[in-house]
């Protein structure tokens, strides 16, 4: 996937130094918790079945019902995202499962498989996990499928 140029000067324009990357507070740890939180929202909405504010007539009596904290422990430091929730409470998060504070060497892992010159497909089917985890178009692709791995 490549990031158009406006994309990236948008996300560098305060850059300061390698600091403002990489340190405790960096953009890397901002973009990951942005992404951990945009996937469990892509995920919470495949499997209610409707976007967040769609006024269309829902197929389910499961509704969105707020978010709780969680705080993981990351090579960038402790980090706080929020985990969105159902009202059935039986949401359960493929990204970051319930449970798990951990969120450790994932940069290192995909760049290394990058340098061994595995494909994106080929890096989805190494990382652990369910393999229906990947965002594809803003969805989680997948995710009609049982979490057993079973076809």
């Amino acid at each position: 996937m490549a990031f158009a140029k406006g994309v990236l000067d948008e996300l560098l324009k305060e850059y300061k130094g390698p600091e403002a990357i990489m340190g405790p507070d960096g953009l890397i740890k901002q973009l990951t918790n942005a992404l951990i939180e945009r996937a469990m929202e892509a995920e919470l909405t495949e499997e209610l079945g409707y976007a967040k504010s769609d006024p269309c007539e829902k197929g389910t009596a499961n509704r969105r019902n707020g978010r709780s904290r969680k705080t993981l422990r990351t090579d960038h430091g402790p980090m706080s995202i929020d985990v969105p929730r159902d009202r059935a409470g039986t949401y359960e998060p493929v990204i970051v499962p319930k449970h798990r504070r951990e969120w450790r060497g994932f940069d290192e892992k995909i760049l290394s498989m990058r340098a061994l010159g595995l494909t994106t497909r080929q890096i989805q089917v190494e990382l652990p996990g369910p393999p229906e985890g990947h965002l594809r178009g803003g969805r989680v692709a997948g995710a009609d499928q049982p979490r057993d791995g079973r076809r």
